[in-house]
């Protein structure tokens, strides 16, 4: 895991890159300079030109990063197992603008782990929601959170479900989240 800098980079690729908070992707040509802001979960929050973006963590190397190690998992793994590895994955989204995790933030209504039909390995199903609907950065939250979850071993399917009901409050926030945010 990384934390929050104020590190200069300059691009050694050209990179995707996703607009906060509106979600757009774009790409970001070799040679932009800017700096890294936050660098939590394998992402990276960056400033550049005054706009804010998201590079995923499989894009470390333009930033001249090194991604994150992919999950492992015990030697025949129980379902115990790979759900608490799916739990552990999801620690490592983070909203690109709060350097917390969506589980802390409360964002995560509901994590299960079951066998896939007709093939050996788990399914996993997570209902999740976002701090307000209209959120440009949820269809970006989802997606890294199914990305980092197909990186386990022995999942086959992540299906990700977003909804509003319950409402996110302030008050799904752990403890860990509130401190970091200034509201403990």
């Amino acid at each position: 895991m990384y934390s929050m800098t104020s590190e200069p980079f300059k691009l050694e690729r050209d990179v995707e890159a996703i607009a906060v908070p509106s979600g757009e992707t774009i790409e970001l040509p070799a040679g932009v300079v800017g700096y890294i802001t936050q660098a939590l979960g394998g992402s990276f929050t960056v400033y550049v030109d005054g706009s804010m973006f998201m590079i995923l963590g499989h894009n470390a190397d333009a930033l001249g990063k090194n991604p994150l190690p992919p999950p492992v998992l015990p030697e025949n793994a129980s379902q115990q197992d790979v759900e608490k590895a799916v739990w552990e994955q999801l620690k490592n989204v983070y909203d690109p603008e709060i350097p917390v995790n969506i589980v802390d933030l409360g964002l995560v209504y509901e994590c299960d782990v079951v066998p896939s039909e007709g093939q050996p390995g788990y399914d996993a199903n997570i209902k999740m929601t976002l701090t307000a609907p209209g959120c440009g950065m949820g269809d970006v939250l989802i997606s890294d959170a199914s990305t980092k979850i197909k990186l386990i071993p022995d999942v086959n399917a992540v299906n990700t479900e977003l909804v509003f009901d319950p409402p996110w409050s302030h008050d799904m926030m752990s403890d860990v989240a509130k401190l970091e945010t200034g509201m403990l």
